[in-house]
């Protein structure tokens, strides 16, 4: 979701990620050393480049509340609720 800005998945999974891409964002507004090592756990290099460099500081005035959940219908093989995550 930081590469591309937005995925469409279910449901449940967006309501998944949300919490943890949201603490990620967060983490990553205060830029020092040990935030980067900790966010580096959790994504390859290249996706915490663009959260340190591009993600962040576009929501460096925000508090909170980065990400917005988009529902669409549901599928149409096994039905299940389909939803966008994306960034504000």
């Amino acid at each position: 979701m930081i590469l591309k800005g937005k995925i469409q998945t279910t449901e449940a999974k967006a309501k998944e990620v949300r919490p943890f891409v949201e603490k990620l964002i967060t983490k990553a507004k205060t830029k020092n050393f040990n935030t980067m090592r900790h966010v580096t756990k959790f994504l390859p290099q290249a996706a915490v480049k663009q959260l340190f460099n591009e993600v962040a500081p576009k929501y460096a005035e925000r508090s909170g509340g980065y990400t917005r959940i988009a529902k669409l219908g549901r599928r149409k093989t096994d039905s299940a609720k389909m939803a966008i995550i994306e960034f504000v």
